[in-house]
């Protein structure tokens, strides 16, 4: 088709095998939308295309992605606010005719419907970290880390200690977005068993967002592109021998594992076997 169409917040542009979204810049853009930049989404991920009446004199032309074929859309699990949906292009209403256009046009090209067996959309790419109520998570394409905060993390994530996971050892991320109260991120292991029974912030496997944190333009593409690595699952690069610790960082930990202690929320055995790996590090 070769033809682009511009609506508010995104522009389409139309291509015989794919729909090329770039989305705009600006204060009034979701930051959802700002944080993905564009995405192409091929014909064969979309099973369906509507046009329907908007808010406020508008029409909104929508793509329907088929099930598992997008990780985004994958990882939401339906959670998206409208105003934040990528698929949705929001257009004034004297554009509905060329709008109709296009819907029809989309409509002739699509070819195939149901779950995909594999993503078809690329998923955001590593490295990628956010900041949640209680640790820092990371990821650099091949393991997650979390990285607990002193102020925030339960004594039981204390306990375990800073986590890795390596994706080879995961089956699934669970994403619960942070604008609802149980907001967190959870790493499904292989072997969960009754893992998921756990509430977040005792799981070491999970991070909680609370207010402010996890913002769904940091959190939610961190969760598709772990999904989308785990459902690839290549080969795991070696991981390179963690970083030396700075001094003050391992003091203020060592000081807080004593609070823990004194509270008796730490046995002298596990303080003093925590101690010694927060020494070993320096």
């Amino acid at each position: 088709m070769g033809d682009v169409l511009a609506g508010f917040h995104a522009v389409w542009e139309f291509e015989s095998d794919s729909v090329l979204i770039r989305y705009e810049r600006g204060i009034r853009t979701p930051k959802l939308f700002q944080a993905l930049g564009e995405r192409r989404i091929p014909l064969s991920a979309v099973e369906g295309v509507t046009l329907a009446p908007g808010k406020r004199g508008t029409v909104v032309l929508r793509l329907t992605p088929r099930p598992g074929a997008d990780p985004l859309m994958e990882a939401a699990d339906g959670q998206l606010k409208e105003g934040s949906d990528p698929y949705r292009l929001v257009l004034p209403a004297e554009r509905e005719t060329l709008a109709e256009y296009y819907a029809d046009e989309l409509k002739g090209l699509l070819t195939e419907s149901g779950p995909a067996e594999r993503h078809l959309v690329t998923a955001p790419e590593a490295p990628l970290q956010f900041k949640a109520y209680d640790g820092k998570a990371s990821f650099d394409g091949t393991s997650v880390q979390f990285r607990w905060s002193w102020t925030g993390a339960s004594s039981a994530k204390w306990k375990a200690g800073d986590q890795s996971f390596p994706v080879a050892s995961l089956s699934g991320v669970e994403w619960r977005s942070p604008e609802i109260f149980d907001g967190h991120l959870r790493l499904v292991p292989r072997d969960a068993g009754s893992a998921r029974s756990v509430q977040p912030d005792q799981d070491p496997a999970s991070v909680v967002f609370g207010l402010g944190y996890g913002p769904v333009h940091e959190s939610l593409p961190f969760a598709a592109a772990v999904l989308a690595a785990v459902r690839t699952r290549g080969p795991v690069a070696a991981v390179p021998a963690p970083a030396r610790r700075d001094p003050a960082d391992i003091a203020e930990r060592i000081r807080h594992l004593g609070e823990l202690h004194q509270a008796g929320l730490v046995t002298d055995e596990e303080f003093s076997s925590k101690k010694a790996e927060l020494l070993a590090e320096l």
